[in-house]
């Protein structure tokens, strides 16, 4: 069994029961704040169940043998809430549990642009009885404190009915742990504080034992039956769990329908009594807009996405259906995080514990800043209320500035193995980037006087901190870890240098735009160590080492190295990957990416071939960049195969590990691949260029995205591309070096020019790229 092949839906027909792990992640909805994963409307069988609030947790230790000065303590959690998804249905005083009687046909979509999970189910009981349940589950984009459920039965004899509404808390689940204390802190984590049943409506309140953090889930009932009949119902609540009941005799071809208002929230300071005023006054707004206004609501936000953000590819059908799966889910991890991060998982699995990586800033924020800007702009203002956080970190570490973490939920450093977390000072770098990139694609003057040039100042500081003047090699930054998880504590990484360059400058810009952030010796200070920056560069070779003396570490034999040994860091130790040629993932590949201007064209060639052949991607952020990079200098089928990979992650369970949530940084990196790699689109000095080619393996693509608040679509054939504006009046643009302008009266069609022929470059043995 595997999923349809068609273009606005992922669609699984049959139960798969060993199978659910996977489809729960794949069929999770979210909206930034709510996370629902795809489980059964009756809780069972399953696979890892889940419902996630952005930036709830809980707290742990973190492990240690041997303790060390400036180590991260504590450890942070995502926790799985009050579920509310559960609907039981009885027929005839038999539960429908999948697993037993006949499920004659069974079937369920994730639709893209109605943004809902439908499922269709014909169920026969094992004394013969059959009915028909339809459900449709959503996670508003519009009001962000809400999720419902529409539940229909439709009963082919006649029949009682029985249904169960439940909100369910602390339920048990298979902890996905090698941590006992892990284990520890989820093991029934929230106490309660409060309930409430009265008529249709339920109430739960409770808070995390460590972390403290209070939360309430709500749910409110419409019930309905073809013909009137007499209903009845009945509602009850203990400390963690709250039932709703629906009991009715239900003629054959006549149907019991039941909707489902849930309301969530959560806070670290508000009180029991406002979170449950909160959430009671979200569902007396959905109730109040009521289902056909929810879904109506849901599919306006969508087609308003999807007018600046499809992607549309002729030659591949299933390649089509995975961009638009990815794109879903991006919209999905950020739509209404509104100043809380995005996860690497999104809300879609407990993966990662939960905790955002400099993955967002570069992966995902790209994808948002140009398709849904206002999403972007609360990711980069979480960064900025946690300053105080990444302040105190540099402190811890004799720094000045802002030391963001490797990964967090609430802006602390969580990471338990420093060369890998606090050595990456690039996630600094990172952020100041995705804030530049931001102000240049929205030109948002309140963001860079409110919060921009303060995140760029402080992480300004933190580089002059940590790097220094030498008179042989410029400005140096030494003892650093860069994006590649396979070399540790190195010296002026390239990449670390470059985005701490462009750092540096884009601060000394924000503060003479803002006056009163930093002194004018400050700024110059900036420039001066910007202009300096060392950047390694291996003559003999002609290639630019990751970091200093890379290209001279011994090589990794990848020959011997059979395949059940990937990914390398689970069965070979770190110290001997880490003065090796074995790049766990892009870069200095990345660097060529985010800092292509900082590369002529042939250097981008001779790098990119070097480190393909040493690159093997143990991490799924790697395919999207080596795509673009592929695509650039004219390797077209490997970027195609490269694309395919990023955009096949998740839905082919490419890394064994879908289970515990879909991969962000991938999903985006498909859009990336299409969009940056085969449509060449580069935004350095905040100038938005073009340079798209089309690979032999389709046969047209295109793509929208905004740019200062004008809306355009690209149009990519083999021959020529068609420039268009979807919504504003004019844009400027370059298209392979040629100034074009497009208005909103002519379209634009220019010539693309071909390809170089180039041999393809070797990538490690046993690592090509991989479709299924």
């Amino acid at each position: 069994m595997s999923y349809t092949i068609e273009p606005w839906a992922l669609r699984w027909q049959g139960l798969a029961v060993d199978q659910l792990h996977r489809t729960e992640s794949t069929f999770a909805l979210a909206n930034g704040h709510i996370g629902l994963r795809g489980t059964l409307d009756e809780g069972e069988p399953r696979g890892l169940p889940g419902t996630y609030l952005n930036g709830y947790y809980e707290e742990h230790q973190l492990p240690y043998g041997e303790a060390g000065y400036g180590y991260p303590e504590a450890g942070q959690t995502v926790v799985n809430v009050t579920d509310g998804k559960i609907i039981r249905l009885l027929v005839e005083d038999e539960p429908l549990d999948m697993r037993y009687g006949n499920a004659i046909e069974h079937e369920r979509v994730l639709d893209f642009r109605s943004g809902t999970l439908r499922r269709r189910t014909v169920w026969e009981s094992p004394t013969g009885r059959r009915v028909i349940v339809r459900s449709e589950r959503l996670v508003s984009f519009t009001q962000r404190a809400v999720a419902a459920i529409r539940y229909e039965v439709e009963p082919m004899d006649d029949v009682q009915l029985v249904v169960q509404s439940d909100l369910l808390a602390n339920e048990p689940t298979i902890h996905r742990t090698n941590d006992p204390r892990v284990a520890a802190a989820l093991d029934a984590p929230l106490v309660n504080d409060f309930t409430m049943a009265e008529k249709s409506r339920a109430v739960l309140c409770h808070h995390t034992k460590v972390s403290g953090l209070r939360m309430a889930a709500a749910m409110d009932h419409e019930v309905d039956v073809d013909g009137g009949l007499d209903i009845r119902t009945e509602i009850r609540a203990e400390a963690d769990l709250a039932r709703f009941t629906a009991a009715v005799d239900v003629q054959a071809g006549s149907c019991l329908k039941l909707t489902k208002y849930l309301g969530y929230g959560w806070s670290g300071k508000r009180s029991t009594p406002a979170l449950r005023a909160q959430v009671e006054a979200a569902l007396s707004g959905a109730c109040q807009t009521g289902w056909e206004g929810l879904l109506q609501e849901q599919k306006e936000f969508l087609d308003d996405f999807w007018q600046v953000a499809d992607i549309e590819i002729e030659g591949d059908d299933e390649l089509q259906q995975a961009i638009r799966f990815a794109l879903f889910h991006i919209l999905q991890a950020g739509a209404r995080g509104e100043t809380r991060a995005i996860p690497g998982k999104g809300l879609t699995g407990p993966g990662y514990d939960g905790h955002a990586f400099w993955d967002t800033e570069i992966f995902v924020l790209p994808v948002l800043t140009y398709t849904l800007p206002d999403a972007a702009r609360d990711a980069l203002r979480w960064r900025h209320s946690t300053l105080d956080k990444a302040r105190d970190r540099a402190k811890v570490l004799g720094l000045k500035g802002a030391a963001f973490p490797w990964r967090s939920i609430n802006g602390a450093e969580c990471s338990a193995y420093w060369p890998a977390g606090t050595a990456a000072f690039h996630v600094s770098g990172d952020v100041a980037y995705a804030t530049q990139q931001y102000l240049d694609a929205t030109g948002d003057e309140c963001f860079d006087r409110d919060q921009a040039t303060e995140i760029l100042v402080e992480t300004a500081r933190l580089w002059m901190s940590l790097g220094h003047h030498d008179q042989h090699d410029g400005f140096r930054i030494d003892g650093v870890t860069g994006p590649d998880e396979y070399s540790a504590i190195v010296d002026n990484n390239v990449y670390t240098n470059l985005i701490a360059q462009q750092n540096l400058r884009a601060a000394a810009d924000a503060a003479d735009r803002n006056p009163g952030h930093a002194t004018d010796e400050e700024i110059a200070a900036w420039r001066r160590a910007a202009d300096a920056m060392a950047i390694p560069y291996d003559e003999m070779l002609q290639v630019h080492p990751q970091a200093d003396n890379f290209t001279k570490h011994a090589e990794w034999d990848f020959e011997s190295t059979p395949p059940d040994k990937y990914p390398l860091l689970l069965h070979f130790p770190y110290f001997d990957l880490y003065r090796r040629q074995v790049v766990k993932q892009a870069d200095l590949v990345l660097a060529m990416h985010v800092r292509g201007d900082a590369f002529t064209k042939d250097q981008k060639a001779r790098n990119f071939a070097y480190y393909e052949a040493r690159t093997v991607r143990d991490s799924s952020l790697s395919a999207g960049t080596q795509a673009v990079l592929a695509a650039e200098v004219g390797h077209l089928g490997l970027a195609f195969d490269y694309l395919v990979e990023a955009a096949y992650t998740d839905l082919h369970d490419l890394h064994d590990n879908v289970n515990n949530g879909l991969h962000m940084a991938s999903l985006a990196g498909a859009w990336m691949a299409l969009v940056a790699g085969f449509g060449g689109m580069r935004d350095h000095g905040g100038e938005l260029t073009f340079a798209p080619r089309l690979p032999e393996s389709l046969t047209r693509f295109s793509f929208r995205m905004c740019f200062r608040g004008t809306r355009i679509s690209v149009d990519v054939s083999d021959t020529e591309a068609t420039y268009r504006i979807v919504d504003g009046t004019e844009l400027r643009t370059k298209h392979h070096g040629e100034p074009i302008t497009i208005t909103a009266d002519e379209p634009v069609t220019v010539p693309i020019p071909a390809a170089p022929e180039l041999e393809r470059p070797r990538s490690p043995f046993g690592r090509e790229p991989r479709r299924h």
